[in-house]
């Protein structure tokens, strides 16, 4: 539940920001007759991300067997290589994106091409619904109730914040935001993989090296219940959805989590480290 809810929270959030930063540059030009192409992308972009989740679950009600495992481990691989992409995305770009979609917004303007307005907020809803299907997907397959119900929570909050926002009683530092997100991502995207393995050991097409290097699913206790950690457990299945944890892991999977994190912790923290840098040096070099 909470690791649909703060995927939801995230990806909701931000196509809401991206909204909102187009909305209210077309009433700072005067434009807000512009909005109906606003709402059709908005519109456009929720059906076409509803045929996706549909498409989705359809599939995969269909599959069985090493199919049904091979089907988990590409649709959790292809959900961890499109979240990477995003941090990647974010690091480079969370600064600047409010001045790109005002410069778009004034070349469709300046040309009348309207229905770019329409394309531009189709693409920010429809690429965060879609990877919302696919982050949620691979959750739901094991947690179909709790994802629902993190989903809903999520997306209400996201709704009451935005509102807010808009309302202009809270401003929200992007630059921030996606950077500590990117944390956030880099702990979904880093269990995904692992289950991505995990679905791949099962299937045979990745061999586990050593079954498990270690085990820590014990046996239910006495009165039926699973022990903490282990990963039907309160704290294990929690870590489970969350991080990807596994009580009993292969090698293969223990090498890729690793691997995961040290390139990908180590990438998004020299990209955010080093405007911060140049700004101290900066301001070392104007004080002396």
């Amino acid at each position: 539940m909470l690791a649909s809810f703060l995927i939801t929270f995230r990806e909701a959030l931000e196509a809401a920001l991206i909204i909102g930063i187009i909305a209210a540059y077309l009433a700072k030009l005067g434009r807000k007759d512009l909005y109906r192409y606003l709402g059709a992308g908005i519109i456009g972009a929720i059906v076409a991300s509803s045929g996706v989740a549909i498409a989705f679950k359809l599939i995969y009600g269909e599959l069985g067997g090493m199919a049904e495992s091979l089907f988990d481990g590409i649709a959790a691989l292809t959900a961890a290589i499109v979240l990477t992409y995003m941090i990647f995305w974010m690091a480079h770009n969370s600064k600047k994106i409010k001045g790109e979609l005002q410069e778009k917004i004034d070349i469709s303007i300046s040309k009348g091409h309207m229905l770019g307005i329409a394309a531009m907020s189709f693409i920010a809803v429809f690429r965060e619904g879609v990877e919302t299907v696919l982050f949620l997907g691979t959750l739901a397959i094991n947690s179909p109730i709790d994802t629902i119900i993190g989903f809903i929570a999520g997306l209400g909050v996201v709704i009451i914040l935005s509102f807010i926002m808009f309302r202009g009683m809270y401003r929200l530092d992007l630059s921030k935001f996606f950077k500590y997100t990117s944390i956030l991502l880099i702990l979904f995207s880093a269990g995904l993989v692992a289950t991505a393995v995990d679905e791949f050991n099962d299937a045979g097409i990745i061999p586990p090296v050593v079954a498990h290097v270690w085990d820590l699913n014990p046996p239910q206790n006495p009165d039926g219940t699973y022990p903490l950690l282990h990963e039907n457990g309160l704290i294990g299945s929690s870590l489970k959805s969350l991080i990807g944890y596994h009580a009993d892991p292969s090698l293969t999977l223990v090498l890729a989590y690793v691997g995961y994190w040290l390139i990908i912790g180590l990438f998004v923290h020299r990209t955010y480290k080093a405007p911060e840098k140049m700004k101290s040096q900066e301001v070392s070099a104007d004080g002396s």
